[in-house]
């Protein structure tokens, strides 16, 4: 009796569709340190979007590379995470990472020749991080 009962409780109710995503077992502290890098990622990236929007180059790579290129790792606690991750995870983050670096360089490029050729670059590199970010989020969850 008890077993069908937490059986009713964890099946997926009528018309729920199961998350097919690997799910990551995180503690809550490690959860929650996660969650608030992804957070500021994303408003990293709007940030940096809105800078080109207003022909910030500088300004956005200046962002770009500190808060989300390799320079910093440091600054999200990379090295304390990453045992916690499975390797391919991992490795999708230090895609993420590099592509963003490889975005602050093309930033900088557009505030010195901004061509129709630096915008290219710029898009490139940005679809690049987005691609690992999306990547990661269509594999895994947390919990």
């Amino acid at each position: 009796m008890l077993l069908s009962a937490i059986l009713l409780l964890t099946a997926p109710c009528e018309g729920e569709v199961q998350d097919p995503r690997e799910l990551v077992h995180l503690q809550a502290p490690m959860q929650e340190h996660m969650l608030a890098n992804m957070r500021d990622h994303l408003a990293t990236l709007n940030e940096i979007i809105g800078d080109v929007a207003n022909d910030k180059f500088e300004d956005a790579a200046k962002v770009t590379e500190q808060r989300l290129g390799m320079s910093s790792l440091s600054l999200h606690g990379a090295a304390h995470l990453a045992p916690f991750l499975h390797q391919p995870m991992q490795d999708i983050g230090t895609s993420m990472h590099h592509a963003a670096s490889r975005l602050a360089i093309g930033l900088q490029n557009a505030s010195v020749t901004p061509t129709a050729d630096a915008f290219r670059d710029i898009n490139k590199a940005l679809h690049e991080v987005t691609t690992a970010c999306e990547a990661c989020h269509a594999h895994y969850r947390l919990r």
